[in-house]
């Protein structure tokens, strides 16, 4: 009886405790989890073809569109940005996804409220830019988002206060929250690694920050009532002070007007012409814009003795120009400031315009802005050691101009212009110029540039560092010349993140580092490019059009379909299509998200003249 009691008291105590400790959720598999989360979305059709259910989303035999995995098959980022999407974003359902570090919903059609993107507190990127989220976002909204390094809100339509509790993301390295409708203060901000920041064309009001002094004026622009040492702004004073400070301001007023017509006098005049790339509606980095060149930068102190004695020898400082390279000509900033001006456009490193000099070298000079990491000293060793290179893929500079606030950088004109324009500006001249024969030159020649550059600057971070197709210029006969490169050491943090094109590669989006693998992964962008004749979604920082090239190389090449990436104007040459293949496979290899499954240079470059040497 007492066993048959114990029993029953042991059957009581289990029913007890199984119903006050329910058992627990099964997890879900990271398949139903997405799938969940695109359930309530709306315009999913570029989803559908690979988001199918049973199937692993980090699967390379079938990986789903916009997820990427690091090599342990965890999902690390969605890339969902410019595909169209709208509907409601169930946030919650995300939280599963624990590896998730980076959320990309840019240049879709979302609306309404900002969605609980705090729940995800391990998150390290939030790209939600060129939506029509609105209303205020709560000032607590970034407290539990300690891992948060980037943050793009711009172009929605956000108001109220920005939220305090930014200043709290110790590791903070991108705001923006450009063209908006906030209003009140800008948050006092102090993080050391912050590199980039924007709050123009907002309604933002008051003192800025001190601690943002080093950012200068172009981040507070658009806003008429911010003031500050920063815009050249004064605050305005208040209570019983405001009156007498009245004529204060008015004073600051009147000399504010007459500098500005003092600058707007001495301003250097230039023609504007329609940029290529602007017709392109492409490539923001090359939208056309005015380049202003003052007096002050092309000074004219050097005498016509001085600038006689200059012209008999290279290196000379001609009216602080500095010729590094004469193989076309000794010429000064006087030469500069009599040329025809002609504007060229505005690329990630500085805006840019035509010269034709008085004995008819037409050269481009680039106005780089950013640049202090260097003195002039440092600045003329590196700009002279660019000037040495004698490789017939690499465009060498010719002079340069230093000071302080900005510096020039002057290099030979090529007629012909850049790989992005003959590839994507008229389809016409692509079709008749870039055959299949003159794809494999442009190819094998940028290889060679970068296998030299990798070769010379091999101690850098990363040797070229802004490789894409707007920065290779192509010669009468197709040859490839490579510019803008070996520029990494010269640039500020925050310009560098900010233009070079490296720090689109995935190991530069997840961990913020760059290196020479980094160029790989460039180098595989322009393959795709060249093969596919498609323009890369990731030359744009807000990928709101064109074509994510790496996603599409790979998911043909696991679906066995190859064949239907090669672009139209050469698939016709059907004794090639097998080198083809070749080429876009050891252009996904250069893509590789994983860092460390990716080829280096020196594999790549092996690869590519292998497949050549059998031509």
């Amino acid at each position: 009886m007492a066993v048959v009691l114990f029993q029953l008291h042991h059957l009581i105590f289990l029913f007890v405790f199984f119903l006050s400790h329910p058992t627990p959720c099964v997890s879900i598999g990271d398949d139903q989890v997405l799938l969940e989360f695109k359930e309530l979305l709306l315009n999913t059709s570029l989803l559908d073809s690979s988001w199918k259910k049973g199937t692993n989303p980090c699967d390379n035999n079938n990986k789903w569109f916009g997820v990427q995995c690091d090599n342990k098959n965890v999902i690390q980022a969605l890339f969902l940005g410019g595909v169209g999407l709208l509907g409601n974003l169930d946030v919650d359902v995300l939280i599963s996804l624990q590896g998730l570090r980076v959320v990309n919903l840019a240049n879709n059609s979302f609306s309404g409220t900002i969605p609980d993107f705090f729940r995800l507190g391990a998150l390290k990127s939030l790209f939600i830019d060129g939506n029509q989220f609105s209303g205020d976002i709560p000032g607590d909204f970034f407290s539990k988002m300690g891992s948060l390094r980037k943050i793009w809100f711009s172009r929605n339509k956000f108001s109220g206060k920005i939220p305090d509790s930014l200043a709290g993301l110790k590791y903070l390295l991108e705001l923006h929250l450009e063209n908006n409708e906030f209003t009140g203060p800008i948050p006092s901000l102090s993080q050391a690694n912050l590199a980039t920041i924007n709050f123009s064309n907002n309604k933002l009001q008051g003192l800025i920050p001190q601690s943002l002094s080093k950012f200068g004026l172009n981040p507070f622009q658009g806003n008429p009532d911010l003031c500050g040492n920063q815009i050249g702004r004064a605050c305005k004073a208040v209570a019983s002070g405001e009156k007498s400070e009245g004529s204060g301001s008015t004073k600051w007023i009147i000399i504010g007007l007459v500098v500005v017509l003092l600058l707007v006098a001495i301003l250097f005049k230039s023609k504007r012409k329609d940029d290529q790339f602007e017709k392109l509606e492409k490539e923001s980095l090359d939208e056309a814009v005015k380049v202003h060149l003052n007096k002050r930068s092309m000074s004219t102190r050097t005498s016509m003795r001085s600038s006689r004695k200059g012209r008999s020898r290279s290196g000379s400082d001609m009216g602080d120009l500095v010729v590094v390279n004469d193989e076309k000509g000794i010429f000064g900033m006087p030469d500069l400031m009599k040329a025809a001006a002609e504007v060229l456009g505005n690329g990630g490193l500085g805006s840019a315009y035509k010269a034709v000099l008085g004995n008819g070298v037409s050269v481009v000079v680039k106005r780089l802005t950013e640049t202090n990491k260097f003195n002039k000293e440092s600045f003329d060793a590196e700009i002279r050691r660019l000037a040495r290179i004698r490789h017939r893929n690499i465009l060498q500079p010719l002079a340069y101009h230093y000071r302080k606030e900005e510096q020039l950088v002057v290099s030979e004109y090529i007629p012909k212009g850049s790989l992005l324009f003959l590839l994507h500006g008229d389809r016409g001249i692509a079709h008749a110029q870039l055959n299949w024969t003159s794809r494999v030159k442009i190819i094998l020649g940028v290889a060679s540039g970068m296998k030299f550059l990798h070769s010379e600057f091999a101690s850098y971070d990363v040797p070229h560092g802004n490789l894409k197709s707007s920065n290779i210029l192509l010669s009468a006969n197709n040859e490839p010349l490579l510019t803008d490169y070996a520029f990494y050491p010269l640039l500020n943090d925050s310009q560098a993140v900010q233009s070079l094109f490296a720090y689109k590669s995935p190991e530069a989006i997840l961990n913020q580092q760059v290196t020479p693998k980094s160029d790989v992964y460039c180098l595989g962008i322009i393959i795709l490019e060249i093969l596919t004749g498609k323009f890369p979604s990731q030359y744009l920082s807000n990928q709101k059009c064109g074509t994510d090239v790496a996603q599409w190389a790979w998911s043909a090449i696991e679906e066995n379909r190859v064949s239907e990436l090669i672009a139209p104007e050469i698939e016709t040459e059907k004794d090639s299509l097998e080198m083809m293949e070749k080429f876009l496979h050891i252009g996904a290899a250069c893509t590789e998200s994983d860092h460390d499954n990716r080829i280096d240079m020196k594999e790549a470059i092996r690869r590519i003249e292998e497949i050549t040497n059998l031509m």
